[in-house]
């Protein structure tokens, strides 16, 4: 699969739930934007020896889950297409487990869209296994997509707000929402949350900002000096936003630990699409 993926390819995955084809239409405008194609991924998981019957079945277990998996592929690719008709949508099932499928195709990949939530997800569980497994641990930028969907508030409205600390583990989390903000045409609000009042922005918060806004002349960065934890900031400085963006460890974090408690905070709690940058 990853010979059909190259750095350009935004890979939505899917398992046939609501908030999937949530993800497909966003990841369909994002490509969009970027003039870039979609593959649709699906995983189904067929357990080996396959469950026992006592009655004969007019076919395999294993051959239903892959036609269901191939309906499920079917209505993703219409919704991407409605979403935006000029993109090229390819649609790929996979068996096996679904969040290592989408981690290794983040390897190649330019960006993975997931849902929060999938068909396993029980009312008021705000992140689901899969979404939470990728975010973790995928390679290229992850977008978790969540909150009102985009009958309940336009997609391209809002501005892109992302956390920052200086440290260089936001340094990709800055440059990708500067990338975000450009091609929507919107502000940045580029939040650091502090510990007590009365803080100035840090030096090196203001050189991390100068040196990305740089290459981006046109887009508006607004600083905003929150005093919170640093998740519930963060979301709180989100009110009205189209998308966060955070990175995957920020101060604090230690080598060889791939998610911070930030990022992991702000997606269980955000009101719309989170993305996590990595360096």
């Amino acid at each position: 699969m990853n010979d059909e993926i190259n750095g350009y390819t935004v890979v939505a995955g899917v398992d046939g739930s609501a908030s999937a084809l949530h993800a497909v239409r966003w990841a369909a405008r994002e490509a969009a934007r970027r003039a870039a194609p979609v593959l649709v991924l699906h995983t189904a998981f067929v357990p080996e020896p396959e469950p026992y019957s006592p009655v004969r079945l007019p076919r395999s277990y294993g051959d239903a889950v892959l036609e269901q998996g191939e309906q499920w592929l079917a209505e993703a690719a219409k919704a991407a297409h409605e979403a935006a008709p000029e993109v090229t949508v390819r649609t790929e099932q996979r068996v096996g487990l679904a969040a290592d499928h989408l981690v290794r195709a983040s390897e190649r990949a330019g960006l993975i869209v997931v849902g929060s939530r999938g068909l396993g997800g029980v009312a008021g569980m705000v992140l689901g296994s899969v979404a939470a497994a990728v975010a973790a641990h995928g390679h290229c930028p992850v977008v978790v997509v969540r909150g009102r969907t985009p009958e309940q508030a336009p997609p391209d409205s809002g501005p892109v707000v992302v956390g920052t600390d200086g440290s260089p583990g936001s340094d990709a989390a800055v440059a990708f929402a500067m990338q975000m903000a450009a091609e929507r045409g919107v502000p940045v609000v580029a939040v650091y949350v502090a510990h007590r009042s009365g803080v100035t922005l840090p030096a090196e918060v203001q050189r991390q900002l100068d040196a990305v806004t740089a290459r981006y002349p046109g887009v508006e960065v607004r600083e905003q000096i929150v005093q919170d934890r640093p998740a519930r900031g963060i979301v709180a400085a989100a009110e009205g936003a189209q998308l966060i963006v955070v990175g995957s460890r920020g101060r604090g974090g230690f080598a060889g630990l791939a998610f911070g408690s930030t990022s992991g905070g702000v997606l269980r709690q955000a009101p719309c699409p989170v993305a996590i940058a990595r360096n």
